[in-house]
């Protein structure tokens, strides 16, 4: 099986696509397609968030013996995130292009920003401390719903 940093590294790339589809989409003023593309892209980033806070980052807290370390400032990363999902959310609603637009900008620098610290610092260390548990960790990130 692949490493974490794999498997959800490759998420962020499949979510980041979807992002950006649902962005050119807006930026054209096509609007359904926009809706479509940002609800895929919402669901997508719902399904990955829960992975880290429901899977990842308790096994990670749990072997390092406290929850205040990286996955403290990831949480509240989610957090600004799931409140700028809201905000674009209704944007798109009211094909308000250069609302929708501007958010996602803000949007995109927040979720690169977050997902280096991930792919660079939170993955690699959880595949070290969590090597001997990464095949259930994955699998168990996959049974998310």
């Amino acid at each position: 099986m692949s490493t974490i940093l794999e498997f959800l590294g490759s998420d962020h790339r499949s979510c980041d696509d979807l992002f950006a589809s649902a962005e050119a989409a807006a930026a054209q003023k096509n609007w359904d397609s926009a809706r479509s593309l940002f609800d895929r892209f919402l669901a997508a980033m719902a399904h990955h968030l829960a992975m880290e806070e429901q899977v990842l980052f308790p096994a990670f807290e749990a072997r390092m013996g406290n929850s205040m370390g990286p996955t403290q400032v990831m949480r509240m990363e989610h957090e600004q995130m799931r409140a700028l999902f809201q905000d674009m959310a209704r944007a798109a609603a009211d094909a308000d292009r250069n609302g929708y637009l501007g958010l996602s900008e803000t949007l995109n620098m927040l979720m690169q920003q977050h997902n280096l610290k991930e792919e660079n610092m939170l993955y690699p260390m959880s595949d070290q401390m969590l090597g001997d548990q990464r095949d259930g960790l994955i699998g168990s990130m996959q049974a998310v719903s």
